[in-house]
């Protein structure tokens, strides 16, 4: 974090740019001079939830009005219920209209610069004014835009920025969408002679270990009444903050005038950005007039080389790299849509140890610091622009974005593309899911065009979308509209099968020179901890109903729990996504594990979201990660085929009081070559695989050694017993290259205290930063309770607040995201504590009737 963005948090805005204002006059350096300055404008708004007649005037009374600062999602804070209009797509979450308002001042000095407001992301129908005067509406709520302030400001005076956002039009999102100003805000001050919004575009015609070619578009604009003999300088700076290379080059440049500068830099033996050593250089634009500074612009980027091959699939910096991805929705279950970055860096810290190295952005484009993340974590992205094209979906009835794509989708793509451009982690971009276009008659024509923008914005990278058509009965996707993508999507490919084959084996045959990936497919979600469908009655009991498990060993993809979740744990979509599909998630993952040419895939999902719910639920469970960023069963499976570290995870927990006898399936998902299990230290079987674990037929992959011994192997990617229940001790002992790993299940006692952990004790007092508290509910042994759901009440005292509580039970309708009351599920559940601007310390207190309190303690710095 800068010092200026330090300043930020402690004085606001208008100070702040008061005082650098100061700063540089006594440095001799004039205001209309001075160099770009862009500051955080997320903090001291006012909101209302409803609509006011007149709000946009500079006058208007907002006293009363709440305050708060921005991300702000209004509708995650509910209350959630079945007769909100956004429906179960919508999570069953409140909508409606809202408006925010802020006021500052600026120095006197800014009548010379320009000042423009940068929106990261307003959903939806946003209108913004300024003194009362109207700037524009971007309908489009995951677009980041900008507005120029500077006709209307009061220079030296007050001055009002508002902002309407229109929610109402539901159901509008097939997913959880949230509500108002949910991404950051920025206040943007420049010279009238700058680098334009969005206005550099980096790429690396050439890329080699030795040396690598680098070219750097860069728009100056000149926003004087006169021409200017602009100079522009750009450096290519190293992690050290060495310059690595430079280059200049000198224009006149018109009033009122845009220009482009193209320069091209060698750069000797650079350090390649990848999955694995994701570094980043920068690019450092510097404008000057004469002999003076007026514009120091940054753009970070990536050294790397990302090409798509018909045959070798992906190649990363002239290396094959399977693409081990997700799908993940823009919500993080408790906060909403207005995402803490520090949320989604645990979340991919959770991915990361999973061996997932690639997300897919659906179904919309992402926040700004999501991509950043992704840049300095090493994941590739997919990167999608839209749910819909001119055709719209039936759950939104024409409140999608069908609405207005005729209007506004060149502008969207365009911005979209300028926006993200520059991300090493973007490896291609997806210009739609499932779009109903794909069968219709100008759908090739409609994706001409589309495709034309973006290669028009970017001809550096690929265009797929996810196609859900290809094979369907009677009408399908037609070889036209498929061949006209550079990369071929295929969303659930295991749906169409030709003797026992994916259908990436039937079109490579009769078109080898297609570019193919998985751009979406069935997962192994479910409720975390939810076995009860999994197993037999008990004596004298019917068979219980409960929320389904995870999909049972062998079972097709998308049954009970695997699906996008109708009812919780249920697939969506009448009992779960392609139920009967046939080859299963483990045989699938197998194929495009073993064939080169299948540039990887992205399984839904990577984590539980909000919406695309029915019933009582509001969300998801098909994700192998819950809400809260507590793994299930699934994420081991993942982990198990995606990294090479001994993975062993055995299932169910070992707490059936009433079932003593009665067999029980056990499953372990491992890379061990082989697996004993005991139960209270009596063996009931060694198992392992009749096949390697990696290579089977990849050219790239790495074989591991065929299992030994006397055991019993299986085809399927994981390992299965059935069991007599007895309490005691579950333990499971694999062998890896001749190593042993084992992991071990309890019976438990009761529930008797609480624990709490964090995943950071100490965060930076800026307003923004969180650290995550797991609760954990132990028995008197300290043994985590496997169905403990202990109601449990958090206390926050110092430098903090608590902006979400979450169990990970998308059924759990009765409880407040934002409340200090939650039950746990399967004996754990989350809160999310976030630092004030001062440092101190954060005391968190949670208690629960009959359970031993816990206290975990936090500090905050600067």
């Amino acid at each position: 974090m800068t010092r200026r963005g330090l300043l930020l948090r402690a004085l606001g805005t208008a100070a702040l740019i008061s005082a650098l204002d100061s700063a540089k006059q006594l440095a001799g350096q004039t205001p209309e001079a001075a160099t770009r300055a862009r500051d955080s404008f997320d903090f001291g708004w006012k909101f209302l939830k409803g609509d006011a007649a007149g709000a946009q005037q500079p006058g208007f009374a907002d006293t009363n009005w709440r305050s708060l600062d921005l991300p702000h999602d209004w509708s995650v804070e509910g209350p959630f219920a079945t007769t909100e209009p956004s429906g179960g797509s919508g999570g069953f979450a409140p909508t409606g209209i809202g408006w925010y308002r802020k006021h500052f001042r600026l120095p006197a000095s800014y009548k010379d610069r320009r000042v423009s407001i940068e929106f990261d992301g307003v959903y939806q129908n946003s209108e913004v004014w300024i003194n009362g005067q109207y700037l524009g509406k971007r309908p489009f709520g995951y677009i980041s835009f900008a507005y120029d302030l500077t006709p209307h400001l009061n220079a030296g005076g007050d001055n009002v920025v508002a902002v309407k956002v229109d929610n109402t039009p539901q159901p509008a999102s097939r997913w959880y969408s949230g509500s108002g100003i949910y991404r950051h805000t920025w206040l943007v001050a420049v010279n009238p002679l700058h680098v334009a919004h969005w206005g550099t575009f980096v790429t690396m015609p050439r890329v080699s270990k030795e040396a690598a070619t680098v070219r750097v578009q860069t728009r100056v604009r000149n926003e004087r009444a006169a021409a200017a003999m602009c100079t522009l300088t750009t450096a290519i700076v190293d992690a050290d903050g060495k310059v690595a290379q430079t280059a200049e080059i000198s224009q006149e440049i018109g009033p009122n005038a845009d220009y482009e500068f193209t320069q091209q830099m060698a750069v000797d033996k650079p350090s390649l950005w990848s999955v694995a050593t994701p570094y980043l250089y920068k690019v450092r634009s510097t404008v000057r007039a004469g002999q003076q500074t007026v514009d120091e612009y940054e753009t970070p980027v990536g050294i790397r080389e990302a090409l798509f091959d018909a045959d070798r699939g992906f190649l990363l910096n002239g290396e094959h790299v399977k693409l081990n991805g997700v799908c993940l929705h823009h919500d993080a279950g408790s906060v909403g849509s207005a995402v803490p970055e520090r949320v989604w860096e645990r979340r991919f810290e959770i991915l990361r140890e999973m061996g997932c190295n690639a997300i897919r952005t659906s179904h919309n484009p992402p926040a700004p610091e999501f991509l950043d993340l992704c840049d300095r974590m090493g994941f590739l992205v997919m990167n999608e622009a839209f749910d819909e094209w001119k055709a719209g979906k039936g759950q939104v009835r024409g409140n999608g974005y069908s609405r207005i794509y005729d209007e506004w989708h060149e502008r969207d793509v365009t911005d979209f593309v300028h926006r993200d451009r520059n991300h090493p982690s973007v490896a291609l971009w997806s210009c739609g899911n499932e779009i109903g276009d794909q069968l219709s008659e100008h759908g090739v024509e409609i994706l001409r065009e589309l495709i034309g923008i973006f290669h028009r914005e970017d001809p550096t990278r690929p265009v797929t979308a996810g196609c859900d058509q290809i094979a369907a009965e009677p009408k399908a996707a037609s070889p036209e509209f498929l061949g006209l993508l550079d990369i071929v999507g295929y969303n659930y490919a295991d749906r169409w099968r030709e003797r026992r084959e994916l259908y990436y084996s039937v079109d490579k045959a009769a078109h080898p020179n297609w570019r193919m990936i998985g751009t979406e497919s069935s997962g192994m979600g479910g409720p975390r901890g939810e076995y009860r469908g999994l197993l037999p009655a008990a004596p004298g009991q019917a068979q219980a109903a409960p929320p389904p498990p995870p999909p049972a060993p062998g079972a097709a993809p998308g049954v009970a729990g695997a699906g996008r979740g109708g009812a919780p744990g249920r697939g969506g979509f009448g009992g779960g996504r392609g139920g009967t599909r046939g080859l299963d998630t483990e045989e699938l993952w197998r194929f495009v594990r073993t064939h080169d040419y299948v540039a990887g895939d992205f399984m839904w999902t990577g984590i539980d979201y909000l919406g695309e719910a029915g019933g009582t639920s509001r969300g998801a469970t098909s994700g192998v990660i819950d809400s809260c960023g507590f793994p299930k069963d699934g994420y081991y499976f993942y982990q198990s085929q995606w990294t090479e570290k001994p993975v062993l995870h055995v299932s169910p927990h070992w707490n059936w009081k009433g079932r003593e006898g009665q067999f029980l399936p056990v499953t372990c998902y491992t890379n061990c070559d082989s697996v004993e299990l005991f139960v209270n230290g009596k063996s009931v079987g060694v198992k392992g695989y009749s096949f390697p674990r990696y290579g089977m037929q990849g050219r790239y992959g790495q074989s591991a050694p065929m299992p030994q011994g006397a055991i019993r192997t299986t085809n399927d990617e994981h390992l299965a017993w059935d069991v007599p229940y007895e309490p005691g001790i579950l333990k499971a002992v694999g062998m890896k290259g001749g190593k042993a790993s084992e992991v071990e299940i309890s019976t438990t006692g009761d529930p008797a205290s609480i624990d709490l952990s964090v995943d950071r004790a100490t965060i930076r007092a800026d307003r923004r930063d969180v650290s995550h508290i797991t609760v954990k509910v132990l028995d008197a042994q300290g043994r985590m309770h496997p169905d403990a759901d202990n109601e449990v009440t958090f206390e926050v005292q110092g430098e903090g607040k608590l902006i979400g509580v979450d169990n990970g039970n998308m059924g759990d309708m009765t409880a407040d995201f934002k409340g200090k009351v939650r039950k746990a599920a399967h004996g754990m559940c989350l809160a999310i504590v976030q630092s004030t601007a001062n440092g101190g310390q954060i005391r968190v207190t949670a208690t629960s009737p009959g359970l031993k309190p816990a206290t975990v303690t936090i500090s905050t710095k600067a």
